[in-house]
């Protein structure tokens, strides 16, 4: 056998059961689509294949990870071209392609660290109520897991910066209760809980230059969380905790993990044992660069390649046909609403006349509503939040050419000299995400269509229409998040009304549906899921990643128990 056990994929659920298993012993082998910044043998990975695999810790490099990311937005963000796309390691080369409805954006990462790479580094808990009486086990069965994960990332309260001040100023004062514990039952506000490091102690000190900070421990509150931070005196302590630099490292450092980029998985393979179940026995992988294929085998077979591959995967193998694979897929039906602010205003709040989105994490708080889902701040890069206020909305807006607000609130797309005055006050602007409790529908799916085929087989098909209920949840936060602009004194609100935007894809493997409570398939032995797509529902609203993470550990442990 190659190893005893393979995962397939990088990202925020491969990487930690990678390491669980390693440091019990076991041999891993990690296989990952997409290129590896920061290790010394791909120095240039976009350009050259380099080496086939790495299992030394020593070939992680922080120098040159901090020489391959940049705060440069389209270089790294953009979905065609940049470093954090899905496609692969050669950018001449087009991305990987899905299927969707017209307006469909899909934001998801290639690469070891997988979409953790881009992400804002928020973890909150999934919300009791959500997991209880839904899911196949207790939120009291993941409470040992979320505190195993939160004490290794680490996962801190987030800092109060300008925006968070704003947001705490209108939530205290719409009548929202403050939320003093990481177990949400009730409504509330309170820091966003982020796989960020505090802040640098020496952040005021004058005697450090900023590029100075960039070379030591702690955050910056530099703002670059989805454009790739590099801030830290090594890899392995950059501030943003994404699985590149937090549990990749830890997994190396067992000995026991190799890890493999530039490979593609294109089929697991299967057979009926004398027990007469069928097992899992192995995959076929394609090399991204020479475009060889290459047939692995294990006793273990992990599926962590997200939300779309993951059920792709499954469907693309002669796997037991199972009516729940691909189905149920959720979005979180996300909204964007920003608020502009007289310098006058800002000054009354904050004693300076600017709001100033890009300092801080892009998310350091959060308006959490059990039944209805959160509402968070959002600061971002200039590029990033101009496209997500301006650029994301439906294009059936009245208010393209010639905008009138409707009860104060602009909604849709804009355009024209309106869209360049408002975009021009980008440091009066406050940013929230709506993350709406997005309810299952066996009806939003992913599928392949057989008739295109890419290079890795059928290709994905996603199909997504929110519910009623989602959509009547969504109204309601959006209209929340309005309110609170309007207690703060914004002069001018947008709600942008976004259409499918994908950025938390969950549901299409579900736990008590595809698979069991610890992750292993129903109908083929010794085949796990650990990530997004394992999640019975939604949670609640909260992101994703943590409680991927958490229930990694404990599959692992289970895995362990059954099979080694």
């Amino acid at each position: 056998m190659d190893a005893d056990v393979i995962v397939i994929g990088a990202g925020g659920g491969g990487a930690v059961i990678a390491k669980e298993l390693g440091e019990r012993g076991v041999q891993v082998l990690v296989l990952e689509a997409g290129p590896w910044y920061g290790n010394k043998k791909w120095k240039r990975p976009e350009n050259e294949r380099g080496a086939q695999s790495s299992w030394d810790y020593n070939d992680l490099d922080g120098a040159l990870y901090k020489s391959q990311l940049n705060a440069l937005e389209y270089n790294m963000n953009d979905y065609t071209y940049g470093r954090f796309r899905w496609g692969p390691a050669n950018r001449h080369r087009a991305p990987w392609m899905r299927v969707g409805r017209e307006g469909m954006g899909i934001w998801q990462s290639a690469g070891v660290g997988g979409t953790t790479l881009h992400y804002t580094a928020n973890s909150p808990r999934a919300f009791p109520l959500r997991i209880d009486g839904e899911w196949p086990l207790f939120y009291d069965d993941l409470l040992p897991y979320y505190e195993r994960v939160e004490a290794t990332l680490p996962v801190h309260f987030a800092p109060t910066t300008s925006k968070e001040e704003v947001f705490y100023y209108a939530a205290k004062k719409a009548g929202w209760n403050f939320t003093p514990t990481l177990n949400v039952t009730e409504a509330g506000y309170r820091p966003q809980p982020n796989a960020i490091l505090p802040p640098n102690k020496e952040l005021m000190n004058p005697k450090y230059s900023l590029s100075q900070l960039a070379h030591m421990e702690g955050c910056t509150l530099a703002g670059h969380c989805e454009s790739g931070c590099a801030v830290g005196p090594s890899l392995e302590k950059s501030a943003k905790r994404s699985t590149n630099v937090s549990y990749i490292p830890l997994a190396m450092r067992t000995g026991n993990v190799v890890i493999r980029p530039n490979t593609f998985v294109t089929k697991i393979w299967s057979e009926r044992k004398a027990d007469g179940n069928i097992h899992v026995t192995g995959v076929t992988i394609r090399d991204t660069w020479t475009g060889k294929n290459e047939k692995l085998t294990s006793m273990v077979v992990v599926m962590a390649a997200g939300g779309i591959e993951s059920p792709r995967l499954w469907l693309n193998s002669d796997l037991p046909f199972n009516e729940w694979v691909g189905r149920g897929l959720t979005s979180h039906y996300m909204n964007w609403i920003v608020g502009i602010f007289s310098e006058q205003q800002l000054i009354r709040l904050l004693g300076k006349p600017e709001v100033s989105p890009f300092v801080g994490p892009s998310s350091g708080g959060r308006l959490d509503i059990p039944g209805l889902g959160s509402v968070t701040v959002a600061g971002l890069d200039p590029t990033l939040f101009s496209s997500f206020t301006y650029g994301y909305g439906r294009s059936d807006s009245p208010w393209v050419e010639k905008p009138h607000p409707t009860e104060g609130v602009y909604r849709g797309r804009m355009g024209g000299a309106k869209m360049k005055e408002l975009m021009a006050r980008y440091r009066q602007s406050l940013g929230m995400a709506v993350i709406t409790d997005d309810e299952v529908d066996p009806a939003n799916h992913v599928r392949i269509n057989s008739s295109i085929s890419d290079e890795h087989g059928p290709i994905p098909v996603v199909r997504y229409v929110p519910t009623t209920t989602t959509i009547r949840r969504r109204q309601r936060l959006t209209k929340i998040a309005i309110s609170l602009l309007q207690q703060a004194g914004a002069e001018t609100i947008i709600d942008s009304d976004w259409g499918n935007s994908f950025i938390h894809l969950q549901c299409t493997m579900r736990m008590g549906y595809v698979v069991d409570s610890y992750g292993e398939a129903y109908q083929v032995k010794k085949l796990y899921v650990a990530d997004n797509s394992v999640h019975t529902n939604s949670l609640g609203g909260p992101n994703p990643t943590l409680t991927t993470q958490a229930l990694a550990v404990r599959t692992a442990e289970k895995m362990i128990e059954r099979y080694f």
